[in-house]
């Protein structure tokens, strides 16, 4: 869903299940790692972007990955 902000908790439950009992800080380690792979879109800025007090999302352009 590009544009839509999900917290790390969200994030974990997609991934994991709803059982998840691990530390909500991993879902930052696999952002990073995944930045790192996608690198920039054409206008330099990063596909996966933080919102402060939210969360992540996925850049409104990042349909063309």
């Amino acid at each position: 869903e590009p544009g839509r902000a999900f917290t790390r908790l969200e994030l974990l439950e997609r991934v994991f299940g709803y059982d998840y009992k691990g530390l909500e800080r991993t879902v930052d380690a696999h952002i990073m790692n995944l930045r790192k792979k996608l690198m920039c879109n054409q206008n330099g800025e990063e596909y996966i972007q933080t919102v402060y007090g939210i969360g992540y999302k996925f850049a409104s352009d990042a349909r063309h990955v």
